[in-house]
Parts: structure tokens; C-alpha cells; sequence
């Protein structure tokens, strides 16, 4: 993997994970770099990534002063890595609910795509530890995506995602006010409207192995709506505003 890659990672209250993500993540794929932003996290998170990142240079710490989202926390990591010059931009959780043994499966399909999703029904369902409330209400959100938006996506939500630079500098990021689930299917809806190419690779999602989770009713409520404007900013389409764009 020749382009010069960063691995984005979000962190709020993952004193426990952060560790062996990082460990994990450098021991596959140690030729790229990791961004930890965090949220000010009161559990000492911040603390122990700048202690990383003080013992291995392809470590480097975010500090953001208060929880806003994890959409906030995102694009301010997607920012760093555009003015710090980085070709490929991946993000994924901490808790390892997105297994960094996918990374190279990802990487490689970048080769090929503008914007990757590792996803979890692509092919079948491939998630563990889940109750059924939650898998049913994830997996119905994507028909409810594709319904509305003509969005050939079998995982909008997926957080485990790589972008080409040139994805997210044509994205206006200031722009984007969406968090949780609703800001991946507003970054997938962006790419894709603009006529980039988009891959979905099966990953297996496991429920988080520590920590406790950040989803909240009101996040399901927000990507209901975010959908349906996303549909009315597309002038009421059902398909990207321009074509494809050339390889």
C-alpha cells in the first residue's frame, strides 16, 4: 500500500480499548497512521492516547474540548488528515465492534473505489451480539434508505468506512451537521451524488468488547429525517446528480 494512509478514530470514555486498538491496528497494517479524537473523555482516554502517541511517531491525538457527536468528531479528523496531507482516510470505532483484521481487505479495495464501507449485509448479515431490536432496526433502516433515496447500499449506517482524499475535499464539510448514524448515510448520500465510486466489503460486526455503548433513541430519530432531506436535496431523486466519475 503505497498511498500515505490514516486510520480515524473516535474516542469518548475507551480508557479500556484504546490500548489494544492501537496495537491491534499498527500489528496488521503498520505502515499507516492513527488519529484518536477525543472528546475531552472524563475517564483519562486523552491522557493515555497522548502516552501512545509519545511511544510510537505513527500515533498523533485530536483533544476536542467537549462531547458534540460523533459526526463532529469525525469531520474534525477528516480535516487533519486533508491539511496533513494523507491520500487514503479511514474511520472506525474503538471498541472493536470493527475488527482491524478487516483493514487490509478495505485498503485493498480502495485501489479500485473512491469510497469503501465494510458492511455488515452486503451478501448475507454478519453481526454477533446483538439483540434483535437492534438488528432489526438497523437493517431496517437501510431498506428505508434505499427506498427514499435510491441509495444502492446495503449498509448506510456503517461506521467502518475508507475515502479517498478527493471524496472529502469535494464533500463540504462544514456543511455537514448530521451525527451517528445519520452523518454515514449523509457522507455515502454526498459521495455518491457526486458520481464517486462506492464498494461495500462484508466485514463481520462484533458488539463491543468493553466500554459502554453511545447509541441514544434520538439518533435513530435523526437519521429518520436527515433521509428524507437528503432526498429533497437531491431535487427528489432516486439517482446521483451526475454520472459516475472516470476511473
Amino acid at each position: 500500500m503505497a498511498a500515505k494512509t490514516l486510520i480515524v478514530i473516535p474516542t469518548y470514555d475507551e480508557r479500556e480499548n484504546v490500548k489494544e486498538m492501537a496495537k491491534a491496528v499498527l500489528e496488521i497494517v503498520p505502515e499507516v497512521n492513527i488519529l484518536f479524537a477525543d472528546d475531552n473523555s472524563p475517564d483519562g482516554t486523552g491522557r493515555l492516547e497522548d502516552e501512545l502517541a509519545a511511544a510510537d511517531s505513527r500515533i498523533f491525538v485530536m483533544h476536542r474540548e467537549a462531547k458534540e457527536g460523533l459526526g463532529r468528531a469525525y469531520t474534525a479528523g477528516f480535516k487533519w488528515a486533508l491539511e496533513h496531507g494523507y491520500e487514503l482516510i479511514c474511520e472506525m470505532d474503538c471498541d472493536f465492534s470493527h475488527d482491524p483484521k478487516a483493514l487490509p481487505s478495505l485498503l485493498a479495495a480502495a485501489e479500485d473505489a473512491d469510497l469503501v464501507i465494510g458492511s455488515r449485509y452486503s451478501g448475507g448479515i454478519r453481526v454477533m451480539n446483538w439483540p434483535m431490536s437492534r438488528l432489526l432496526l438497523s437493517t431496517g433502516a437501510g431498506v428505508y434508505v434505499r427506498l427514499v433515496t435510491g441509495m444502492p447500499i446495503f449498509d448506510p449506517t456503517g461506521g467502518f468506512k475508507c475515502f479517498h482524499r478527493k471524496v472529502l475535499e469535494a464533500i463540504e464539510l462544514d456543511q455537514i451537521r448530521s451525527n451517528g448514524y445519520s452523518f454515514q448515510i449523509e457522507m455515502n448520500h454526498e459521495a455518491w451524488t457526486r458520481g464517486y465510486k462506492i464498494v461495500e466489503v462484508p466485514i463481520v460486526f462484533e458488539d463491543r468488547r468493553a466500554g459502554y455503548s453511545k447509541m441514544k433513541m434520538n439518533i435513530a430519530t435523526e437519521a429518520f429525517l436527515m433521509v428524507l432531506k437528503l432526498w429533497y436535496r437531491n431535487g427528489f431523486r432516486r439517482s446521483p446528480k451526475v454520472k459516475q466519475r472516470p476511473e
